[in-house]
């Protein structure tokens, strides 16, 4: 699946990821290839992202909101 994350300011990160595991504003949650169309705010916290080639990044966030629809998800934070 696709991934950007995006900031007010600039592009973080884009690319073919295999799990995405975020801070939701009610605890927080794992999203995956074919997972259900979602719209989520998210917590100050850390994204961690799975690579499809098995490496990891973190990121840590201030708050923000996720939309995930057919295998591309798009979260905007608030600050990185």
């Amino acid at each position: 699946m696709y991934l950007e994350i995006i900031s007010p300011d600039k592009k973080i990160f884009s690319g073919d990821v295999s799990l995405v595991q975020l801070p939701g504003s009610t605890g927080s949650f794992e999203v995956m290839e074919n997972h259900a169309p979602i719209i989520s705010s998210l917590t100050n916290g850390k994204v961690r992202v799975i690579i499809e080639d098995g490496k990891e990044q973190l990121f840590d966030i201030g708050g923000g909101v996720i939309e995930s629809n057919n295998n591309k998800l798009i979260i905007l934070v608030e600050e990185i």
